[in-house]
């Protein structure tokens, strides 16, 4: 069976070629495999010699071999195309076909019907006119064939510009015609122009934007009620917490009790003071308890604490002339007056008491 899609060559001389092994038997030329998807240099049998030498008819062409011939020929074109310029963005080429003529014979109709009316200007508002000047003024306006022809209707800028000029010039020349026929050219103040889109279709924008906010809104209670389970988890947490703290402190209280360290039952009554304040007024008191007694602290602020001893009671020209501790009450000697009983009213003397009785007689 011969191997298919593989082109073949005769070789009528084959001792310039170099077999894989054996010698060549005759001088017939031998039929060899130059390219294809078998092995390189692969050999017929002997019979099909014969009939490649020109007995053996050309088996047809495949369908991949038809389809590569093809493609062959749609890459040419597809290359003079380009060269030619033809090509569009995706490599197709452009055919341009017959332009079709269009003959509207109605719309033709109603324009000729149109320029048969003879109304007023105020009614077609139509001027022709070339462009605006130059703001130099050296220019006279131009013809508008000439003006055409001097604009380039490839640039865009320049295309645009020749648009602005003459309808420049158009507002230049009708608005003085139309105040002169007292026709109005500026808005009232409370004029409500008419909305480009309908109310139908506002409706329908503020009914998405409705929707819209509605969303936001529910996003954002969602967002809070996350908020508030989290901390509401936070707070149960330290309730807890402080739970445990207070049965903690009890049952030291219930030891101390019970060992003969405390004789005070508060803690069978139940403490209102939350538990941080009683912790905090305990440490306080036993501060108090370990540090010096008033005494001691008075003195210490009068007389002062550590320090120069000799002379701390001596006077000094400031305290001399430091009159602020005096008090005229207690001045003289006199002190103050120390509560306690009263005396006993002293008996009167001797001429006293004879004068008294000389009064009563």
């Amino acid at each position: 069976m011969y191997p298919q899609a593989l082109p073949m060559r005769i070789l009528s001389n084959p001792g310039t070629f170099k077999r894989r092994s054996g010698s060549y038997s005759n001088d017939k030329p031998e039929v060899w495999f130059a390219a294809g998807s078998g092995s390189p240099n692969q050999k017929l049998s002997s019979s099909c010699v014969g009939r490649a030498c020109g007995e053996m008819d050309t088996p047809p062409l495949s369908d991949s071999e038809s389809e590569s011939d093809e493609s062959l020929v749609t890459d040419r074109e597809l290359q003079d195309a380009f060269s030619r310029g033809l090509l569009k963005p995706g490599l197709n080429v452009v055919l341009e076909g017959p332009k079709k003529a269009v003959n509207d014979v109605n719309g033709l109709k109603q324009c000729l019907a149109e320029f048969k009316r003879d109304l007023e200007w105020v009614e077609r508002l139509d001027v022709t006119l070339g462009p605006v000047p130059e703001i130099g003024g050296s220019e006279a306006p131009a013809p508008q064939n000439k003006d055409q022809k001097a604009v380039d209707p490839e640039d865009d800028f320049q295309r645009e510009m020749s648009f602005y000029r003459q309808a420049q010039a158009a507002v230049l020349a009708v608005l003085p015609r139309l105040h002169q026929l007292k026709v109005p050219t500026k808005r009232p103040t409370d004029y409500f122009a008419e909305m480009a889109k309908s109310d139908l279709q506002m409706q329908k924008i503020r009914q998405k934007l409705q929707t819209k906010q509605a969303a936001m809104e529910r996003s954002e209670k969602a967002k809070q009620l996350r908020a508030l389970r989290k901390y509401g988890k936070k707070v149960q947490t330290e309730v807890l917490q402080k739970r445990q703290q207070e049965k903690a402190h009890m049952m030291n209280a219930i030891k101390k009790y019970q060992k003969g360290f405390s004789d005070k039952l508060d803690f069978l009554e139940g403490d209102q003071k939350p538990l941080a304040q009683r912790m905090k007024a305990g440490a306080k008191g036993q501060q108090m308890k370990k540090g010096p007694s008033a005494k001691r602290r008075y003195k210490n602020q009068k007389f002062g604490f550590g320090g120069k001893k000799k002379g701390s009671k001596w006077n000094t020209r400031e305290s001399y002339d430091d009159v602020s501790s005096f008090r005229a009450k207690t001045a003289h000697g006199r002190g103050l007056k120390r509560p306690g009983k009263k005396g006993s009213n002293k008996r009167p003397g001797k001429r006293t008491r004879e004068k008294m009785k000389n009064r009563t007689h």
